[in-house]
């Protein structure tokens, strides 16, 4: 059985970035010009700050140095979390954009735009905006009518903290 650079890093990876408190979403190796580029991106439910980045960073570039998982050629490291237009994959990543719009492309056709309220096994309840005066409306997505969704960037929008003063 062939595995990929990518899941033979990924399998390297993971249980440092876990380790750390820290969820692996994603490694990929590039190529940008003659040098090679190893993109990890990680996230938790809180969302990391800089000084976690900073030491899961360490902690890779130590177990990278000593194996030979990137080859002899030279590469850079770069750790991050995910974008603010993230796709969103996986249960936990539906989990940590409640609250958030998110424009869904259900599987039967046709796409959704609507905020998250909450998530469990099962799918999720979401509100609809409102349009033309109209009032937002509620509705429920069973995971399996999700083909896919990616989180909404929204700059108007107030924050929680904001709303409650």
């Amino acid at each position: 059985m062939s595995t990929t650079q990518s899941e033979r890093l990924r399998e390297l990876l993971e249980p440092l970035v876990t380790s750390q408190g820290l969820d692996l979403e994603e490694v990929a190796v590039d190529s940008v010009g003659r040098k090679r580029v190893l993109r990890v991106v990680v996230d938790s439910d809180a969302g990391p700050d800089m000084d976690q980045i900073a030491d899961v960073s360490r902690a890779l570039s130590a177990k990278l140095d000593e194996t030979d998982a990137m080859g002899d050629g030279e590469y850079d490291l770069e750790v991050g979390t995910p974008g603010a237009e993230r796709l969103l994959t996986e249960h936990r990543h539906y989990v940590r954009a409640t609250g958030r719009l998110v424009k869904f492309q259900l599987a039967e056709g046709g796409d959704l735009v609507a905020r998250i309220l909450t998530v469990d096994d099962e799918g999720l309840d979401v509100e609809v905006p409102g349009v033309k005066g109209r009032r937002a409306a509620g509705r429920r997505l069973a995971f399996p009518e999700i083909a896919r969704a990616r989180v909404q960037v929204e700059f108007n929008r107030k924050d929680k903290k904001e709303e409650e003063a």
